[in-house]
């Protein structure tokens, strides 16, 4: 059991605590966290479950009430490598970070390489076959994609493919929504989209594109006749999928609907999707 390095701060402007600040200014942590090789986990619970992935903190920042729990966490890290907690009050937390701190801690935490797409479909964790993966386009909601990876992971989505515009799965919103289930399901970058639905089909998946369309299969149809592999293609709120996506896709499915209702929202959809091709 390591001894935790406890770190008392009480200036916001510490200079040790630069991952930390201006963090709602999404604009700068879009351009800096890549280039950190960082994301960051709010609250106990998901940097627990990061923690449980595998992944590598840099440091932790945490109000006292919250410091039991962290160092029980940390005491016995996976390489063994000391990692730095800085405690502050609640209101020197808020003047670093610019928010309130979902459950008092949030972790700066090493971003992990991303798979290529090929390797990660040929087989999940333990050589486990990969049969279904949903791919999200262009969705750049955070909350969206937060809900979507937790419906994944509760549905038993195999994999996650995002597109180059697609908000990250790791910005910080995104990871507390999924309430870091974000981290037991496995996701890359397919790039280019929509030219990545050549890839898809020729690693054996039926790509399907789920979309308002007057020919579109029904979600029904698709479910009582499922094919070996499904990639489950979604888009983003008010747009949805592109024209060329759904003209690139084997076949477009389609929620049935009532009460004069034509689509829900793409996390909610989601959700059903993966129920029925469970």
């Amino acid at each position: 059991m390591l001894v935790v390095p406890v770190i008392p701060i009480d200036d916001p402007a510490d200079d040790r605590l630069i991952d930390y600040t201006s963090l709602t200014d999404v604009a700068l942590r879009r351009r800096l966290e890549p280039e950190r090789g960082l994301y960051m986990a709010e609250s106990s619970t998901v940097l627990g479950r990061a923690l449980a992935a595998g992944h590598r903190p840099r440091s932790v920042l945490c109000s006292p009430r919250w410091l039991p729990d962290v160092e029980a966490m940390l005491a016995d890290p996976p390489d063994r490598a000391e990692v730095p907690v800085y405690v502050a009050e609640t209101e020197v937390l808020e003047a670093i970070t610019g928010f309130h701190v979902h459950r008092g801690a949030l972790a700066a935490m090493q971003r992990p390489e991303l798979p290529r797409v090929a390797d990660l479909l040929r087989a999940g964790p333990g050589g486990t076959p990969v049969v279904r993966v949903a791919v999200l386009e262009d969705i750049v909601d955070h909350t969206n994609v937060g809900a979507i990876m937790r419906s994944a992971a509760a549905l038993g989505v195999d994999a996650v493919l995002v597109t180059p515009r697609c908000a990250d799965p790791l910005y910080r919103r995104a990871v507390r929504v999924s309430m870091g289930t974000v981290f037991q399901v496995p996701w890359t970058r397919i790039d280019p989209w929509p030219g990545g639905v050549g890839l898809l089909r020729s690693l054996g998946f039926v790509v399907a594109a789920l979309a308002l369309s007057d020919d579109a299969t029904s979600l029904d149809d698709l479910a009582a006749d499922l094919p070996p592999r499904l990639a489950l293609v979604l888009g983003a709120e008010g747009d949805g999928l592109k024209p060329a996506t759904v003209a690139a896709a084997d076949l477009v499915v389609r929620i049935p609907m009532s009460g004069a209702v034509d689509s829900l929202n793409v996390a909610a959809a989601s959700a059903v999707a993966f129920w029925a091709t469970r």
